[in-house]
């Protein structure tokens, strides 16, 4: 029991390993105690950066596109739909399950990766 206290004792006065998520949008309410009280501001530990290789949000660059709907064909969730009037795609980033078919199989790279993991939102869209 007493060493089980000590280690409570001494995590007390250590300096958080992680921010709180997100930390962008920490209540004042909340987040108070992480505020340098002199300067006013939060202190944060740095970002992690992501890993190569990480597969993040997956970004459509519309204008390299050519219509060749392969990444359609592979997609194992819909989440890219054929839009054959404009010969272009839509991305549903809601059903995508950011397996990288689409982005190996597009020849031209209109499908690529990226580091952006922070994706909860209100909206399905």
């Amino acid at each position: 029991m007493f060493t089980m206290a000590k280690e409570v004792f001494k995590q007390l006065f250590k300096k958080p390993f992680t921010n709180l998520f997100p930390a962008k949008h920490i209540p004042k309410s909340v987040g108070g105690f992480l505020r340098d009280v002199e300067k006013g501001k939060v202190k944060m530990n740095p970002p992690v950066p992501t890993p190569p290789g990480f597969r993040g949000r997956v970004e459509y660059h519309r204008e390299r596109c050519n219509g060749c709907m392969l990444c359609t064909r592979v997609c194992p969730a819909n989440a890219v739909v054929s839009k054959p009037k404009e010969r272009k795609i839509d991305y549903h980033l809601f059903r995508c399950t950011f397996c990288g078919e689409c982005v190996k199989v597009c020849p031209v790279k209109a499908l690529e990766f990226t580091d952006e993991f922070l994706l909860a939102d209100y909206s399905r869209d």
